[in-house]
């Protein structure tokens, strides 16, 4: 019997920390170039940090490096060697794997971080990781993203009571209630508003970017006198 080509199987499907790892290093390299290819230490913070991420999960050192080496293997993601460098430091590389440009990372990673969204809830949370200037930019992305083979973005179906079409990504296998009609997003009527509870997060997630920036480069300040 012929495989399914719309959902990953065996090798190709991530798991729950290994999706955390890659979307983090992902995400750091947008928004921290300069402590980025990451550490150990800095990529279990950025795992287990407290905004922009769903479900928060407290990962161990140990648990993060045993990740980092299955997607080693994969070639999802490489550690660099650098001059001077005292410990290792690894880079994804989703978009020499997969063939993406900034913005279709930034709705898959937005997406691997958050869990299910909508469009305007992907085009407000992705900001940081690339600027969509409207709803229709973030749907192109959208549809690229469903028509790679095998498809790396599913649209859920509308359940009762909702107005918007909510997706989801596939990297770690089959997802319930797929729409049968992937092939197309639908056109947002309207960009709607961004209510003010993701207003918030996202103003969060800056702070907490700022904050880990300035540990970074505090820890890096302490090694000059040990």
């Amino acid at each position: 019997m012929p495989t399914d080509p719309t959902v990953a199987t065996g090798d190709d499907i991530l798991d729950q920390i290994e999706l955390r790892v890659l979307a983090v290093l992902a995400e750091k390299e947008a928004l921290t170039p300069d402590t980025y290819p990451l550490s150990i230490n800095a990529l279990t913070n950025g795992c287990n940090q407290l905004s922009s991420r769903d479900p928060v999960m407290t990962l161990t050192d140990v648990e993060v490096q045993d990740a980092l080496q299955r997607l080693v293997q994969r070639k999802l993601a490489a550690e660099v060697s650098q001059a001077g460098a005292r410990v290792a430091k690894y880079e994804h590389r989703m978009r020499l794997k997969w063939t993406l440009e900034q913005d279709k990372l930034a709705v898959l990673v937005t997406l691997m971080l958050r869990g299910v969204q909508t469009v305007g809830e992907i085009r407000a949370r992705s900001e940081r990781l690339h600027a969509f200037a409207s709803i229709e930019q973030v749907e192109n992305s959208l549809q690229f993203l469903i028509d790679k083979y095998p498809p790396l973005v599913t649209r859920l179906a509308r359940t009762p009571g909702t107005k918007e079409s909510r997706y989801a990504h596939l990297l770690g296998g089959e997802v319930a209630g797929a729409a049968s009609d992937d092939a197309t997003v639908p056109a947002a009527r309207t960009e709607g508003r961004v209510d003010r509870v993701t207003q918030l997060e996202i103003e969060v997630a800056r702070l907490q970017e700022k904050l880990d920036a300035l540990s970074a480069q505090f820890a890096q300040f302490r090694k000059q006198f040990e």
